[in-house]
């Protein structure tokens, strides 16, 4: 399963840097899923907004497998997410799977 996992991981980042013409970090792809659940492509932002993307993105993939619920947007168009439960103790590598995972299963839902 993981070398699967590894396969689908490998050609998911070979379209995305054909795309970008970039070879795409996780964070990087964490960045771009936020920016696409946000709705818009802010002009400036500072390192705590990069931050608050990459969350929107944590939150969007991880509400599929019920760690939480989409409850909106703010006034300023900010999108949040209620927990519904704790994350179980993963090691750093367990965790690197499930948000792979959970991104296949993002860019599969998009085509």
């Amino acid at each position: 399963m993981i070398v699967d996992l590894q396969n689908d991981w490998n050609e998911l980042t070979a379209k995305i840097s054909k795309r970008f013409g970039m070879d795409p970090e996780l964070d990087a792809i964490l960045f771009l899923i936020g920016i696409q659940e946000y709705g818009k492509v802010p002009e400036k932002l500072s390192k705590d907004q990069k931050l608050e993307i990459m969350h929107i993105a944590i939150c969007s993939l991880l509400a599929d497998y019920g760690y939480y619920t989409y409850i909106g947007n703010d006034k300023d168009g900010w999108p949040h997410w209620d927990r519904n439960k704790k994350l179980p103790n993963l090691s750093d590598e367990e965790q690197d799977q499930l948000i792979k995972e959970a991104i296949l299963n993002y860019f599969s839902d998009l085509d």
